[in-house]
């Protein structure tokens, strides 16, 4: 039985492109579409839907206020279906963490045409969203209070630039430069994380619980378009008692921080002088078609630093990250994946475990104690 939908957008024209772009897919049908808000908390108490998308400015109900009745009243999956401007990427960010499940980014103003080049990746994170409620691993979030002062963000820093490709892929894996010693610098224990469709959410509640004095820091690639990674980090930031920050070219990794790769750019980790690990960001690196990618960054860390920094691989659709996270477990270092019961999609993380390289498989609340202990252990 396909997974039914609810499209709520105010233009005539977005509903009806949407609903056509949905129903390309046999797996989905489109059971109601509702201009404003006020309508679809109307429809979704009628049609039931399985998933809600749900479109930002709206007249008379907007869809934030319409996403918090229903997850209030009516908890289900709803996706964002977000215009790519910086406003669009603050609202889109709010959507998150009010419990929005993932978002779709148009590849224009509110009426766009040319949404349907988006269409695979809308039918695909709308099957995700669905086979979450399916399989009950989506609840009703209750927010997480923020802190009461956000941290000013730090300059801009010279962009970024092309890149060759990483290592070489064989049958065996990956061939990659693993150091033969590394020194200790000011990142401390580095976590590298890897995630994907359903990641917004589900860092919003791991992050959260790494206390201000965590012995290492963080670095994260979140498939996620340009300008909306400044502004997740910036909100990661107010909930979070570690930094939280976009990554910058050239800029010193450090105890204590979060680093988000930038939206629409490839982040890679390398040494400075041996003695400190600094970011460096380029526009395009060979062979990688995800952007920011996990592959670039897990490859780089495996090249910096060998098997002494922690691998987790978290919810997303495909393989990226996979061969690299594996190569470190090889190696002897920690890795961490998130459960298929606890995923949107079990993609990523079902990829490291069908490969053999992941040494531990815990659910999404379950991660961050781990991490915390192998830090302790590492550090």
């Amino acid at each position: 039985m396909p997974y039914s939908v609810l499209v709520v957008d105010d233009s005539a024209l977005m509903r009806a492109e949407l609903s056509k772009i949905i129903e390309k897919d046999p797996e989905l049908v489109v059971v109601g579409t509702a201009l404003n808000g006020k309508f679809a908390l109307e429809k979704v108490k009628s049609l039931d839907p399985d998933v809600v998308t749900m479109d930002v400015n709206m007249p008379q109900m907007g869809g934030l206020e319409a996403l918090k009745l229903i997850m209030r009243d009516y908890p289900r999956p709803v996706l964002m279906i977000s215009s790519l401007t910086q406003e669009g990427a603050d609202e889109t960010i709010e959507a998150l963490q009010l419990g929005a499940v993932d978002f779709v980014a148009k590849p224009s103003g509110s009426i766009s045409r040319d949404i349907d080049t988006q269409g695979d990746q809308i039918r695909e994170k709308i099957k995700a969203a669905a086979a979450s409620r399916a399989k009950n691993t989506f609840t009703k979030r209750t927010p997480v209070a923020a802190k009461p002062l956000p941290r000013s963000s730090l300059s801009t820093s010279p962009g970024p630039r092309a890149m060759p490709s990483l290592g070489s892929d064989s049958h065996s894996g990956l061939s990659l430069s693993v150091p033969s010693s590394v020194p200790k610098g000011p990142q401390g224990v580095l976590v590298g994380i890897g995630v994907s469709t359903g990641g917004p959410k589900t860092l919003m509640s791991l992050l959260p619980e790494f206390p201000a004095d965590f012995p290492g820091s963080l670095v994260i690639a979140q498939h996620m378009p340009e300008k909306f990674t400044k502004s997740f980090a910036d909100r990661l930031n107010n909930l979070c008692p570690m930094k939280v920050k976009e990554a910058e070219e050239g800029e010193v990794i450090e105890a204590g921080t979060i680093y988000i790769a930038p939206g629409g750019k490839h982040m890679a980790i390398a040494h400075r002088n041996h003695r400190v690990l600094t970011v460096k960001l380029y526009n395009e690196v060979q062979g990688k078609i995800y952007m920011p990618s996990v592959d670039v960054l897990f490859e780089t860390l495996i090249e910096a630093l060998g098997k002494q920094w922690l691998g987790v691989m978290l919810t997303g659709m495909g393989a990226d990250g996979a061969k690299a996270l594996t190569e470190l477990r090889k190696l002897g270092g920690h890795t961490v994946c998130q459960s298929e019961k606890s995923c949107v999609v079990f993609g990523m993380p079902g990829r490291v475990v069908e490969m053999g390289g992941a040494e531990y498989i815990l659910d999404d609340d379950k991660i961050a104690e781990k991490i915390l202990h192998l830090a302790g252990e590492m550090a």
